[in-house]
């Protein structure tokens, strides 16, 4: 199985520097989506529902202090770990919400149930610190029903 960095590594090839939200969000819709797609998930890195919206405490670790990230900056991850199936989702994702700014991809995580959720679990308020994960089967279900 690919991991969160395989994935943010091929993100960064096929669309270039982003700022490190913007990874963060294109690299939750992947999964997201590759749960109702495929029925499996891309990666097993715990997502979480933090302030800003859903992070993958690993990928955050790496990239911690960047603004902005690019294929060469984060060193870790192989993109060819990934199947031709796995890179056709993310590419689909890239394509659907690629062009968008990270704060509206915060913004629309937002409103969406898993990552509210989470945080409902965590019993915390709006922009307060969460470190509560946004299950898989939130996921699955509420991106199945869109």
């Amino acid at each position: 199985m690919a991991t969160v960095f395989d994935v943010a590594k091929y993100i960064l090839e096929q669309k270039g520097e982003m700022t490190v939200m913007k990874l963060q969000k294109l690299v939750y819709y992947s999964q997201s989506w590759s749960l109702v797609w495929q029925e499996a998930p891309l990666f097993e890195n715990e997502i979480q529902a933090w302030a800003n919206g859903p992070v993958t405490v690993d990928l955050y670790d790496v990239h911690k202090g960047l603004f902005k990230i690019n294929a060469t900056t984060l060193t870790y991850g192989d993109s060819e770990r990934l199947t031709p199936i796995e890179k056709e989702a993310i590419d689909k994702v890239v394509a659907h919400y690629g062009e968008h700014t990270a704060q509206w991809l915060s913004d629309l995580t937002h409103l969406e149930r898993p990552w509210k959720k989470a945080r409902e679990r965590g019993c915390v308020s709006d922009g307060e610190f969460c470190r509560e994960q946004v299950s898989l089967a939130d996921i699955h279900e509420y991106y199945s029903g869109l």
